[in-house]
């Protein structure tokens, strides 16, 4: 669904660094510490943390191979971070090969979940930190809910591909997934972001790349029913004109806990 990442750097990639360094002083990493970050994408957390963290070697890893490329093409750390085309399901490292894992926007799109939880549990030391943060597509995420809200009214069938509906995007869901898996000393909590626009344009525009649901949404519309929705959505957003700067707020749900002392077995 994401596998042009240009595109996907340019629809939620100025998300992601939004978000990326909140991420990572929610998890409270030391500055001495060998990081895994699963699905990575174009690199936003990953080149984060090696910023935030100047000691810190850092293992990017990503289902896309074109992602992978994408954010190693970009690598402005070659010293210290590397990127990888690995499935969280089913990880090659050694038990307890890094002190920390992290994953920013990426949990609710892995087929299953839980065995991927289980398999960063297996591939941290005891005691190591794992955490994770989604948007909360429900009603913290202004972008989206906009977007979808404007679908929905426009066309009532597009309720059925709403983002609302992913998994693990609402409160309480993450931290019960942590849970499940074991993990120790678990809080959850939201944290909030903001993002400047510098008009309708630099908010609409993204979605014709056709990134994400809402992207792919778009793409199959004809051009008169894309103008339509475009219009409802402007009536949503907070504009006095259409080439006039805004503000759109966002929330994720962050959750964080360390692995037991028993290395965690995949399953």
């Amino acid at each position: 669904m994401f596998e042009n990442a240009a595109a996907y750097e340019r629809f939620m990639g100025r998300w992601s660094r939004l978000v990326a360094p909140a991420l990572i002083d929610f998890t409270d990493l030391p500055n001495q510490c060998r990081i895994l970050d699963a699905g990575a994408g174009a690199g936003s957390l990953t080149f984060a943390i090696a910023e935030r963290r100047v000691h810190a070697h850092v293992v990017g890893i990503d289902p896309s191979r074109q992602s992978v490329a994408y954010a190693a093409s970009r690598n402005p750390f070659p010293d210290r971070v590397t990127f990888e085309l690995s499935d969280a399901q089913q990880l090659r490292y050694p038990d307890a090969t890094f002190d920390a894992a992290l994953s920013l926007l990426a949990f609710n799109f892995i087929p299953d979940p839980y065995k991927a939880l289980r398999e960063l549990c297996r591939v941290i030391r005891p005691g190591g930190k794992l955490a994770a943060a989604i948007w909360d597509y429900a009603g913290g995420m202004t972008m989206l809910r906009a977007f979808w809200d404007a679908a929905i009214h426009i066309d009532p069938q597009a309720e059925t591909l709403d983002e609302k509906h992913m998994p693990l995007c609402r409160a309480g869901e993450l931290s019960a997934l942590w849970k499940e898996a074991g993990l120790e000393r678990i809080r959850e909590q939201s944290i909030d972001v903001a993002m400047n626009f510098a008009s309708l344009s630099d908010y609409w525009d993204p979605f014709l790349l056709g990134q994400g649901p809402a992207g792919a949404y778009v793409r199959g519309l004809g051009s008169e029913k894309r103008n339509v929705l475009r219009d409802e959505v402007k009536r949503r957003l907070p504009l006095s004109a259409e080439d006039v700067p805004f503000v759109l707020p966002a929330r994720v749900w962050a959750v964080r806990g360390t692995s037991p002392h028993k290395p965690a077995v995949a399953g």
